[in-house]
C-alpha cells in the first residue's frame, strides 16, 4: 500500500472516529465550559465578566433584583447547563435552558452597544469580543439540540473516497467480525427483517461491505452446494421418496 493510500485510509478511520464521537465531546466540552463559567460567578470579584453580567441582568430585570443576587442566578444557570451537558442526561430541559442563557449573554450586544464597540473606528472592546465568540456557543447549542430527540451524524450510503479512480472504503474502527456476526447481518436483510441502508446503520457498516457479504455468502453456498457429496443423492431416503 502506498503512501497516499495510507493517507486515506488513516482519513477513512479518523472520519468514522468523529462521526460516532464528535458530537458527544462538543457536548461535554461545551459543558465544561459552561461550569467552570458557573463556578467563577459564585466568587466576587473574580470572573471577569462578572460588572457586564450584573449590568446586563439588572437591566432586563428592570432594576428589580439586587447585582449579587442576578449573579448568583446566572451562576445557578450555568452551572445546571453545564452538569447537564456533562451527564448526557436531561437534554431537553438543557435546551431551553440553552436558549435562556445564550439569549441573555448575547442581549449586550443590543442593550449596551456604546460599552462593547468603543474601540478605534468602533472596533470590539474586550467585553464585546468576550461577548461576540458567544456566537460558536449558539452554533454549539444548535448542535446539541438536534440530539434530544436521538438525531445523530451517520455514515451515507457511499462511504467510501475515490482517488485515482479507484474507491477505497472508508475503515470503521469496529472490531473484526466473525464470520457468523456477518451472516447473520446478511441473513436479516435477505429476511427483509430492516431495510438495508437502516441495517446498516444498526451495525456500523457501510451498504458497500453488506453488499459484499451477501455476494460471498451467496458464493460460499453455491459452492457448497455445488460440490456436495453425490452420495447424498443415493441415500436410501432420497430413493425412497423418488419411488
Amino acid at each position: 500500500m502506498g503512501i497516499r493510500a495510507r493517507f486515506t485510509a488513516f482519513e477513512g478511520v479518523t472520519h468514522a472516529w468523529l462521526v460516532r464521537h464528535s458530537i458527544t465531546a462538543l457536548r461535554v466540552t461545551m459543558g465544561l465550559v459552561f461550569l467552570g463559567f458557573g463556578i467563577l460567578k459564585y466568587f466576587p470579584g473574580v470572573s471577569p465578566a462578572q460588572d457586564l453580567t450584573v449590568t446586563t441582568t439588572r437591566i432586563l430585570t428592570f432594576d428589580l433584583l439586587p447585582g449579587a443576587l442576578c449573579l448568583a442566578l446566572v451562576a445557578t444557570l450555568e452551572c445546571l447547563i453545564g452538569l447537564i451537558l456533562i451527564v448526557g442526561r436531561g437534554l431537553r430541559l438543557v435546551v431551553y435552558l440553552l436558549a435562556l442563557e445564550l439569549l441573555g449573554i448575547l442581549s449586550p450586544a443590543v442593550l449596551l452597544p456604546e460599552r462593547l464597540f468603543s474601540g478605534p473606528f468602533h472596533a470590539p472592546t474586550l467585553e464585546g469580543q468576550y461577548v461576540l465568540k458567544d456566537i460558536v456557543l449558539v452554533a454549539a447549542a444548535m448542535v446539541v439540540a438536534t440530539t434530544f430527540r436521538r438525531a445523530r451524524i451517520a455514515f451515507s450510503d457511499h462511504d467510501y473516497i475515490t482517488t485515482s479512480g479507484n474507491h477505497i472504503p472508508i475503515q470503521t474502527p469496529h472490531q473484526p467480525r466473525s464470520p457468523q456476526e456477518k451472516l447473520d447481518i446478511v441473513m436479516s436483510g435477505l429476511r427483509g427483517d430492516h431495510p438495508v441502508p437502516a441495517l446498516c446503520r444498526r451495525h456500523g457498516i457501510t451498504t458497500a461491505q453488506y453488499t459484499a457479504w451477501r455476494h460471498d455468502a451467496i458464493t460460499g453456498a453455491t459452492h457448497a452446494l455445488d460440490t456436495a457429496d453425490p452420495a447424498e443423492d443415493r441415500s436410501p431416503d432420497r430413493t425412497r421418496s423418488r419411488e
